[in-house]
């Protein structure tokens, strides 16, 4: 294993995304592409949905990669009596001073745990999307920058629709990738069982790889990927392909084609890659692309609708030739 990088490293060496996965493994177990996704998506400074059953390590995820990344983190419990000012914070009148003062709320951290986002109203939601997009919250008609890096990892039942608030479009292409856990296989689930008799908590022993600067040095270098014309041509082929399809009523927006390519670069420097290859794009194209995509017909936001998307994006992707 490789030691934590310094502060002022100047040079990251990649194989450091090779132990941080190592690192996140060791209590997230069998699930290693969801891992390196993950990774990918905090490179390419995106945001992550879990849609999910409960009970299959979404939270233990999202614990093990801050802990393994040197980083801070806050779980907000999202609820139908959710306030913006809850996530975002609030200013209050100080009668001593006679001044209000701000008090941040829980997003003022680098990765954020939105738990059950679609049960808070959508006024809650929207609240999130200043967050998401600029890096920013408004309090007050005040703006203030949030910490890098910062990541918003929320999650959703797919099973339990009561009491609930669909995604809007808007919100769902705020996240770079959606995804889906599952569950383990025997094996790994009974190394989890064994793990989970102890006292202690897992997440303890996880040691930090990076750090919260070394974190945007690694982002920064995304910007760097080689990206060979003949692979952008064959992302945009992609996308304008979802946007000339009459099975959909809405094809991928340009936010998502920034999206695909940031994460495809992303996801080359986890494979140790400074330079992208079709692959990269092939694999990312369905977490990136298939929640922006609406089949017509089908209303947004529902598991109907995404499971359709999939099926017609795997259809589309395998008519388009692949650049040699």
């Amino acid at each position: 294993m490789l030691n934590a990088v310094p502060v002022d490293a100047p040079d990251l060496d990649l194989r450091l995304l090779d132990d941080l996965v190592a690192q996140v493994e060791t209590v997230f177990r069998g699930k290693r592409e969801t891992v390196r996704l993950s990774v990918a998506a905090l490179l390419a400074r995106g945001h992550l949905l879990f849609e999910d059953v409960p009970g299959v390590g979404k939270t233990t995820l999202a614990r093990a990669l801050t802990a393994a990344l040197g980083l801070d983190f806050r779980r907000i419990q999202f609820t139908s009596d959710l306030l913006p000012s809850d996530v975002l914070g609030v200013s209050v009148y100080n009668p001593r001073t006679h001044e209000f003062e701000t008090r941040p709320g829980p997003i003022f951290t680098n990765m954020v745990l939105a738990d059950e986002i679609n049960r808070a109203p959508p006024r809650t939601q929207s609240g999130l999307l200043e967050a998401m997009q600029e890096g920013r919250v408004t309090i007050d008609e005040r703006s203030f920058d949030l910490p890098r890096p910062f990541l918003v990892m929320a999650t959703q039942n797919p099973l339990e629709q009561h009491g609930t608030y669909p995604l809007p479009e808007s919100q769902l292409d705020r996240f770079m990738m959606r995804l889906s856990i599952g569950y383990p296989d025997a094996d790994e689930e009974r190394t989890v069982l064994l793990q989970s008799s102890g006292v202690h908590d897992p997440i303890d022993r996880i040691r930090p790889v990076l750090n919260p600067q070394s974190v945007v040095q690694m982002q920064d270098r995304v910007d760097s990927v080689h990206a060979d014309p003949s692979i952008i041509d064959y992302l945009m082929a992609m996308v304008q392909a979802t946007r000339t399809e009459p099975r959909f009523r809405a094809g991928a927006s340009t936010r998502g084609a920034i999206a695909l390519l940031r994460a495809a670069r992303g996801y080359a420097l986890v494979d140790g890659r400074e330079f992208l290859v079709p692959d990269d794009v092939r694999r990312l194209a369905g977490p990136v692309l298939a929640h922006r995509l609406l089949p017509a017909g089908a209303s947004a936001a529902t598991g109907e609708a995404y499971g359709e998307a999939v099926m017609l994006l795997d259809e589309i992707i395998a008519r388009i030739p692949v650049p040699v």
